[in-house]
């Protein structure tokens, strides 16, 4: 005699369990893809951040330098104004005038101290002034 299945009975996880894994499975899979995803998102900002940041410092050494070509062309402008012209000599016996020689050396001292002169040079200035 041959047996016959039972009709409640069921083999397997059945239509309901086999959609609650597939579902774990896809909810995994999509939470695992956004971290790898906003892992590689956050190198990508900090090679750019880095990159960013390396622009900045070239243009701020651009900017640098610049100014200091304009302050030297400034200090090479002023220290031009400051050579003092070829005057003809007073004649023998007539000192030279002390207000001209006065206003020489101020003006030599303001250039020191401004920073436009060195010690060195101011000493020479000086130095060709009195002589």
């Amino acid at each position: 005699m041959m047996r016959r299945r039972a009709v409640g009975v069921r083999r397997g996880p059945g239509i309901v369990g086999t959609m609650a894994r597939t579902a774990v499975v896809a909810g995994t899979a999509t939470v695992t893809a956004k971290a790898v995803g906003g892992a590689m998102d956050s190198h990508a900002q900090a090679q750019q951040a880095q990159v960013d940041q390396q622009v900045a410092q070239q243009e701020q050494m651009q900017q640098l330098q610049m100014q200091q070509q304009q302050l030297q062309q400034q200090q090479e402008a002023q220290y031009a104004q400051m050579q003092p012209q070829q005057m003809p000599s007073p004649p023998a016996g007539y000192p030279a005038p002390a207000a001209d020689l006065t206003s020489q050396l101020q003006q030599l001292a303001q250039l020191k101290e401004s920073g436009v002169l060195s010690d060195a040079e101011f000493q020479a200035a000086k130095a060709k002034l009195l002589s």
